[in-house]
Parts: C-alpha cells; sequence; structure tokens
C-alpha cells in the first residue's frame, strides 16, 4: 500500500509544496453507514492530537450524516465503499515511494452520459432555476474504463503508474494518491476545499471555466474574457455567499471575509475562477464540526445547497462516490494538541479498483448556460485523461 501527498501551500502561493509518502497505515478508520462518519472524524482529530498523521477521503453521500435533511438528496454509498476512510500513520515515510516501471495497458474511457440526454438534463435545470426552485446546480457524469489484464498486475504499483501520469497531465494543485488496499484513489485536483489550522480557516471555491487559448494571444484574451464574464462571474459569486453562509455557522461572528474574488488561474487545458473565504473558528470547534458546516463543498451542489443535491439526485441515476467528496490530510499542528487538516475538492480524481477505473465530470449551470458550451467544457475538462489513453509507463 502507498500513499502520496503533493498538496499546494494554500496560504502562501510561494511556499514549500506539502508533499510526502506513507506506507501501510498503523491502523484504519472506516464508516459504511453515514450513522458511523462523526465517530470517524472524532477518531481523526484525536489522533492528530496525539501526534499522528490521518490521510484519507469522504464520499459525497457522507453528507447525510452532517444534516438529517441531505437524507434524501444523496444515493446510498457505491457498494462495498466506505463512506469515509483514513489511514493513521505515525509519521510521514522517510523518503517517497519509488516511482514505478509497470507496463500499463491503454485506457479507453466509456462515457456514461450521451449528448441527448445531456440535453434533456440541462433543460430540466434550466426549468428548476426559472421555477425559482434553485440558482445553480452542479451537474456530473461518470466516465469509466477496464484495464485489460490488470488482474495479473499488482494493484498498488498499478496506481503509482497512473498517479505519475496524471500528475505529468496536471502538475500542481492538491493531488494525493491514496491507497486502501480494497480501492485506489488518484486525485490531482486543482481545488482547495479547506485548510484549517485549528483558528484560521480558508476555503477556496473554483467556479468560472475557460478553455486555454492556442496562441499566447488567444490564451490571454480567453483569460480575460472569463474573467469579465457576467455568467462566469455570477457562478462564482453565487458559491462564495454559499461558503460564507457556511462558514459563518463556525465563526467567530463578523470574522467571515473575502479578500480575494475572482482570481484566474491557469490549469493545462482549461483556465479556473477561484475565490477565497476566510475567517475565525469559534473555541472548541472541532473537525467534525467543520464537515458538519461546510460538506459537501457547495462548488460541487449549486445553490441552495439542499434544493441542489435533491435535483442532483434526480437526475444523476449513480452515487458519485469520493469524487466529489473530500480528500486530504489531518496532522499535529505546530502547538502541542493543535492540529492542521487540509483537504481538496476531489474533481479530476480517478478510482482504481479491480482493474476498472471511474473518473466525474460536471460544470456548473446557470440560468445563461447553454446546453453546447457545457458539453465542451466537459470535453476540456477531460484533457488530463488523455495520456493514459496510450499505453504508458511511469
Amino acid at each position: 500500500m502507498n500513499t502520496i501527498l503533493d498538496f499546494s501551500a494554500p496560504w502562501q502561493a510561494d511556499a514549500a509544496r506539502l508533499r510526502h509518502g506513507f506506507g501501510a497505515p498503523q491502523r484504519v478508520l472506516a464508516a459504511y453507514g453515514p450513522h458511523e462518519v462523526p465517530a470517524v472524524l472524532e477518531a481523526v482529530q484525536q489522533a492528530a492530537e496525539q501526534g499522528l498523521w490521518c490521510v484519507g477521503w469522504l464520499a459525497y453521500e457522507a453528507a447525510g450524516a452532517f444534516d438529517t435533511a441531505y437524507a434524501d438528496a444523496v444515493h446510498s454509498g457505491l457498494p462495498g465503499q466506505p463512506l469515509a476512510w483514513f489511514g493513521v500513520h505515525a509519521a510521514p515515510l522517510a523518503a517517497e515511494p519509488k516511482p514505478s516501471t509497470l507496463q500499463i495497458p491503454a485506457v479507453q474511457w466509456r462515457a456514461a452520459l450521451q449528448r441527448t440526454r445531456f440535453d434533456v438534463h440541462i433543460a430540466r435545470i434550466h426549468a428548476a432555476i426559472a421555477a425559482g426552485e434553485c440558482y445553480q446546480i452542479n451537474y456530473t457524469a461518470p466516465l469509466r474504463a477496464e484495464l485489460g489484464g490488470a488482474d495479473a498486475l499488482d494493484a498498488s504499483e498499478l496506481a503509482l503508474a497512473l498517479f505519475a501520469r496524471l500528475q505529468r497531465a496536471q502538475p500542481g494543485g492538491y493531488a494525493a494518491l491514496v491507497d486502501s488496499g480494497q480501492m485506489q484513489v488518484l486525485s490531482v485536483s486543482p481545488e482547495l476545499f479547506f485548510d484549517w489550522d485549528g483558528e484560521r480557516i480558508l476555503t477556496r471555491p473554483m467556479k468560472g471555466t475557460a478553455a486555454r487559448g492556442k496562441t499566447p494571444q488567444d490564451d490571454a484574451r480567453a483569460a480575460q474574457t472569463m474573467r469579465e464574464s457576467p455568467k462566469e462571474r455570477a457562478e462564482n459569486v453565487m458559491i462564495v455567499d454559499l461558503l460564507r453562509n457556511d462558514l459563518s455557522r463556525i465563526a467567530v461572528p463578523h470574522s467571515v471575509k473575502v479578500p480575494q474574488l475572482f482570481q484566474v488561474q491557469a490549469l493545462p487545458a482549461v483556465w479556473q475562477m477561484t475565490s477565497d473565504v476566510v475567517a475565525q473558528t469559534r473555541s472548541g470547534v472541532r473537525l467534525g464540526d467543520v464537515f458538519a458546516a461546510l460538506f459537501p463543498c457547495g462548488s460541487i451542489t449549486g445553490a441552495p445547497k439542499r434544493q441542489a443535491m435533491r435535483l442532483i439526485r434526480e437526475l444523476e441515476p449513480q452515487p458519485r462516490g469520493v469524487y466529489c467528496g473530500a480528500l486530504g490530510v489531518v496532522r499535529p499542528g505546530l502547538a502541542p494538541g493543535r492540529i492542521h487538516a487540509t483537504f481538496n475538492v476531489p474533481i479530476r480524481t480517478v478510482v482504481l479498483e479491480s482493474g476498472r477505473l471511474s473518473c466525474g465530470i460536471g460544470s456548473g449551470i446557470t440560468a445563461s448556460a447553454r446546453a453546447a458550451d457545457e458539453w465542451m467544457e466537459w470535453q476540456h475538462k477531460q484533457a488530463f485523461l488523455h495520456g493514459l489513453a496510450q499505453d504508458v509507463s511511469a
């Protein structure tokens, strides 16, 4: 079992990355039902307070653990997959796992959603927005693939090889390979969910997308057009407002601020727009309280959150799983007995299980969204997977 953490420094762009490797965990904390999730998060907090490192995830369907109103807004979890899973480690390894030299077969992705059905669902979302049911829906669908001959390959080695290729296609961001033994989560997410040091908390929702230009001039024009687009700015500010409200549930009064709005971030295939929302958390707030206030991240639900999630369940017939949940690390803080938690939003994330791969793709749909443009945005967002469509070795 190999686990790799390679996260950007959330508060300082020029600071060193949080990059560590981990071997097999000392113990595992897992929840298979919503009622078990809070206890897992409390155990994670206690372990970090004792100087241990916990690396793992929450599935999107864990939302039912934090609010009874979410119980009918999400599917049951994926069969056999935990809603929450964390490996507990004494410390990171002295050296990262060695790069894999494994030769792996080409990956041929299949879309679970066809264009005609996509257009029907976009029309349904537009009708819901027109009726005042919601303002924005983050609509997604999975891609799937099977690796021929994967049964003969070591799953951990296979995951290392795939993860290395994904990181080359989409470097930076909040990347992690988490190996639970049963399944391997390979995330090259560019989106921070939250960073919390026990006092300060930062969230950085990512909403607003534009394809990169083919020339430097076209590229700069695309970034500027996105930055000035009423549609992209509206999509972003809706989620900023949602997260301001979510953070207020755990924040010191009047401490919720938006120090940066409409920042443009360059990714290999797309430009993305982010904004920062920060706060001071109240005394006595625990990790479970942070998740209860924020989970799932509004950038992958829409607004208002509960109604958006109900419509998502209507339109998406399958659970999302780790995709759109949270993946990260809870580690000892700088002061004794303190913790530091950093989680991404696991978009641009591939799950490997028994030789089968899955990866979700989606976008935020607002009243001004056009089906043809959103469909093209989905194609651009999948670009990081193209390197797996060829025979590769790490």
